[in-house]
């Protein structure tokens, strides 16, 4: 046995020291690369001697079994549910945010009834508009009316005395169709009026802003005397009803959906839940190659918009699965391999199984085909094993 470790360490010098001695260029580093990919192949070979005189070994010496064996841990294998994750950042953002803006043209602030940080009512009036002129127009225009009134019921008492003479055979027939259309007139001309007062009292109540919605008021950017003009002044955000918002990398455009489950998980208030997608966009975003997404928050005082969240998203899930530790994945010439311990002829000999390997989350892997429930997996000192290398999981 010492002999056949000798060879091991000669090859392996002889290896170092041919690698040592070669140049930075390309040439070289393809030749240690070939050079490399023999040595695992002469590797292979010679673990598969050892393997073949150990065995001969102990048939003919039982005795060597203790001085031989490598100490491993192992566990058995057992069907359970594999799930993978994205793994990603988002933010806690409002459902309703409300940019208050004046229904009219805007105008001077007179009164301004809030500040920044301030709870805000759905119909709270927010600030008042300087309302002079509009309310000059509106009385001129009361008084307008007024004056048709007393036009109109002059015309209809002219109207219906000359009806009256018509009725005797007095006066005209012009006369009586021109009183008739002075009292059509007027009567358009009050329509009118009065139409014109209600276009003019209602801006008299543009000149009262009102919030839209309940929440607080994040953004005041105007103070008395300014002009509210539009959007980007008044921002008002309804901190009661919140949803978790993030970015899907386009890759996963296929396994992400409404109903996909999430687990959140807000680091600054150390709280966590779990919630369904409802929300998927339906476009990419041509400079982070991701697609939006959202989910609704639960109501909590301890929320806040802009709150930084850790969001995990189920893009897969596997039942009665079979998962091993992802250190234990083993690569040779031949591909991918676990090895597993297995009595052969009363000895717990070490094996290696080739695998296909699927999804990968944490530090497990899941392990589409190769082992089975029961198989029993080398999970500790595997490093150095070799297939039929004589195992024990007893230290002595």
């Amino acid at each position: 046995m010492k002999k056949i470790n000798y060879i091991i360490l000669f090859v392996t010098a002889i290896s170092i020291a041919a690698c040592g001695g070669k140049t930075s260029t390309n040439g070289a580093l393809k030749e240690k690369k070939d050079k490399l990919e023999q040595l695992k192949k002469d590797q292979t070979k010679l673990n598969t001697e050892i393997a073949n005189l150990e065995t001969e070994i102990l048939a003919a010496d039982p005795s060597a079994k203790a001085d031989n064996a490598k100490l491993v841990s192992t566990a058995i294998i057992a069907p359970e549910n594999f799930s993978h994750f994205i793994d990603l950042q988002g933010k806690v953002d409002a459902v309703n945010i409300s940019f208050i803006t004046p229904r009219g043209g805007g105008g001077q602030v007179r009164e301004l009834y809030i500040k920044k940080g301030d709870q805000i009512n759905k119909g709270q009036l927010i600030l008042k508009l300087d309302d002079a002129i509009v309310k000059q127009s509106l009385v001129a225009a009361q008084q307008g009316l007024q004056t048709i009134k007393t036009q109109l019921a002059f015309a209809k008492n002219l109207y219906q005395k000359q009806q009256n003479l018509w009725a005797q055979n007095i006066g005209t027939e012009i006369q009586l169709i021109t009183a008739k259309n002075n009292v059509e007139s007027l009567e358009n001309q009050l329509k009118s009026s009065e139409e014109q007062i209600k276009v003019t009292e209602e801006q008299v109540r543009f000149t009262s802003v009102y919030s839209n919605v309940s929440g607080v008021a994040d953004e005041v950017n105007v103070r008395v005397g300014e002009l509210f003009a539009g959007p980007g002044q008044i921002k008002i955000v309804n901190t009661n009803d919140l949803k978790i918002t993030t970015q899907i990398p386009e890759n996963y455009a296929t396994r992400v959906v409404v109903g996909t489950a999430i687990k959140i998980s807000l680091p600054d208030i150390n709280k966590s839940f779990d919630l369904h997608i409802n929300v998927v966009g339906k476009i990419i975003d041509p400079t982070s190659r991701s697609f939006y997404v959202e989910a609704k928050l639960p109501s909590d005082n301890s929320f806040r918009p802009n709150q930084i969240a850790l969001v995990r998203v189920l893009d897969y899930e596997a039942k009665n699965a079979i998962s091993i530790p992802v250190n234990i994945l083993q690569t040779d010439d031949k591909g991918r391999f676990v090895l597993v311990a297995v009595k052969e002829n009363g000895k717990l000999i070490a094996r290696k199984k080739s695998v296909i390997a699927g999804e990968m989350y944490g530090d497990k892997l899941e392990i589409k085909t190769g082992l089975q429930s029961g198989d029993t997996i080398i999970t500790e000192g595997f490093q150095s094993l070799y297939d039929g290398q004589i195992i024990t999981t007893e230290v002595k």
